[in-house]
């Protein structure tokens, strides 16, 4: 049985400057907001995929890829990208599978960063 484990990466000092430049109360907001986008992201990607609409999917992990990277969310933002790569080849099997690492990724990403963000307060 396969042991699927992914490395989280958080620019820490992205993390940092933004609590430096907007203050504790400002970076919390901007963080809650960004991670209730990439969930809400992660979801309807999900959704297109089983539709087939691999445009808006595009799109949307595109968003994604953005809004993770605005919060040094390192991994998750490559992983986004990665999906949009498998799209642009055509490759329903890489993307089924990037998509899959794509959850497992989000899920220890969120995690991270909570435990990071309290860890700053």
């Amino acid at each position: 049985m396969l042991a699927y484990d992914e490395g989280v990466r958080l620019d820490q000092e992205r993390i940092e400057d933004l609590y430096r430049r907007m203050g504790d109360a400002g970076a919390e907001d901007v963080v809650c907001r960004a991670l209730e986008e990439i969930a809400v992201r992660m979801s309807y990607a999900n959704k297109l995929h089983k539709r087939g609409d691999l445009a808006e999917m595009r799109k949307c992990l595109r968003s994604l890829s953005r809004i993770a990277d605005q919060i040094g969310m390192v991994a998750l933002s490559s992983v986004a990208r990665d999906v949009c790569a498998c799209i642009d080849q055509n490759d329903a099997v890489a993307m089924a599978a990037t998509l899959s690492r794509l959850a497992r990724t989000g899920d220890q990403s969120l995690t991270a960063i909570w435990d990071l963000q309290e860890f700053m307060m």
